[in-house]
């Protein structure tokens, strides 16, 4: 019998989540082309008008709608597409892990006597991979292009490209908030909502020396006052991430009215035209889709994170099964004997 080799957990994590290495890069090219991609609209606006508008080409008009409609329908594609890559990296990511991280809870109770907490491994592994098949992995690949875009307004005029620095900052600063903010509420609703889940279970499993006992009515109300608390966490923590999130949200669809603001005043002073005064605003937008996406979605990757430490502590602590000799398979021996005679 050889010796398992002892691995980090994080790292095991990791090797975990290479596997699925080519498969990000696919997100990525995919990225690419859709964040490329949604440049569309803003360089349709510009044309209409700055052109067709001004020279009142209507076959220019047509030309460009079917352009745009085109665009459009191969970006729904590739967002599409990188959408079941997404979720593909996810279930093979719990597939590796979820045999491994199964033994460990079905021997919780003999873990439990060494000081490892296995209750929550596999909700760990489960939440690690709803955040990698969800949204919320493109904002990975989507952040990046927010300097991108801003630089684009920079272009069209300084003066949009400040705003739309200090509203990037702005949300920047909320994400930090939100981060802080939440993460003792959402620590305390995950600990309520694990002695409850323990509690229902033990109450599951123990129910007829409850009821032989006469217990019912004692063990009801301490499982009412567990779910209560867990119910209040829960509040707590979703008002606080819904007021950033909803904060976040009304700021952007500020900002793109405030840089349109902007814009037709400096359209009035003769220094940018109407069409990038539009795109301005319709580009600002799309350059603060990903982080108001990141404060979204903050429950499930904060969740993840958490699930993601805990995880790998447990892993670290509670070491791969030894790998033990292959032994031939049994045979009944007269069958042999029998056998042994025919050849014979």
């Amino acid at each position: 019998m050889s010796a398992a080799p002892k691995k980090n957990g994080v790292e095991e994590l990791r090797a975990a989540l290479a596997e699925s290495r080519s498969a990000f890069v696919a997100i990525g090219i995919f990225s690419f082309f859709v964040n490329m991609l949604v440049l569309t609209g803003s360089i349709y606006s510009l044309q209409v008008y700055d052109r067709v508008l001004t020279s009142r080409s209507e076959p220019t008009l047509v030309v460009l709608t079917l352009l745009l409609v085109a665009l459009y329908a191969i970006m729904g594609v590739l967002d599409h597409m990188r959408a079941r890559i997404s979720a593909r990296i996810g279930a093979r990511f719990a597939a590796k892990l979820e045999m491994r991280v199964f033994r460990i809870v079905t021997d919780r109770t003999m873990l439990a006597s060494q000081g490892i907490n296995t209750n929550t491994a596999m909700r760990d592994l489960d939440s690690i991979q709803r955040a990698l098949a969800s949204p919320a992995a493109f904002s990975v690949f989507d952040v990046p292009w927010t300097p991108i875009f801003v630089v684009i307004i920079f272009i069209f005029h300084p003066l949009m490209g400040v705003l739309g620095v200090i509203g990037g900052l702005i949300l920047i600063a909320l994400t930090w908030l939100n981060q802080n903010g939440t993460k003792e509420n959402q620590e305390k609703a995950m600990n309520t909502a694990r002695l409850s889940e323990e509690w229902t279970g033990t109450l599951q499993r123990e129910a007829d020396t409850v009821r032989a006992l006469g217990m019912r009515t004692s063990t009801a109300v301490r499982w009412q006052r567990f779910r209560q608390d867990m119910l209040n966490a829960n509040i707590d923590y979703s008002d606080q991430n819904g007021f950033y999130s909803t904060t976040s949200k009304t700021f952007r669809i500020f900002l793109q009215s405030a840089i349109l603001g902007a814009g037709a005043w400096l359209a009035i002073q003769g220094h940018i035209s109407s069409g990038a005064m539009l795109a301005s605003s319709i580009i600002i937008g799309r350059a603060l889709s990903p982080i108001e996406g990141m404060i979204g979605q903050w429950a499930l990757i904060q969740r993840a994170i958490q699930g993601w430490k805990s995880l790998a502590d447990v892993l670290t602590k509670v070491p791969p099964e030894a790998q033990r000799t292959t032994l031939p398979k049994p045979r009944h021996p007269r069958r042999a004997e029998h056998f042994g005679r025919a050849a014979g």
